[in-house]
């Protein structure tokens, strides 16, 4: 068996999250963009495509060895801030909102139990040959093209 540890994974198919939520407050409101906790924010994106290339990928290394089990973290080897994406959601809607910050929860945090820093540690699936092809800013701004229709 293997196992993966996810970071943010995002695409075209994204139906919830930071990307898909700034979308739908600027498609109701595009003078101004509410964005939870202090937007400092930053966490490691990896675009769907990367995702299964890499299981793919691990899988057939781990059937070349002589092994029950093994776990890997896949992601990218970067992170972006919550108010970058922003940006990123802005310019591909040709906007220039004003940014509203919420201020957030403990020390700036989205609300109770968001993760402040997420950055996954992939050395070890890096050690097998695999790395990712975007990194967190070019998987964001992918996804952002691909669910306002531009890809």
């Amino acid at each position: 068996a293997v196992v993966f540890r996810l970071a943010n994974i995002i695409g075209k198919r994204s139906n919830h999250g930071v990307i898909y939520d700034f979308i739908n407050k600027l498609k109701k409101n595009p003078n101004r963009l509410e964005i939870l906790g202090d937007g400092t924010q930053r966490k490691s994106y990896l675009h769907v495509s990367d995702t299964v290339e890499a299981m793919l990928y691990l899988f057939k290394e781990f059937l070349k060895e002589d092994k029950i089990y093994d776990a890997y973290n896949i992601g990218s080897e970067d992170w972006i801030t919550v108010t970058e994406i922003a940006e990123i959601v802005s310019k591909e809607m040709d906007l220039n909102p004003e940014f509203y910050f919420t201020g957030g929860v403990d020390g700036g945090r989205g609300w109770k139990g968001d993760v402040k820093i997420m950055l996954l540690s992939i050395e070890k699936a890096k050690a097998k040959g695999w790395k990712p092809k975007m990194n967190s800013r070019e998987a964001v701004e992918k996804t952002v093209r691909e669910l306002l229709g531009k890809e």
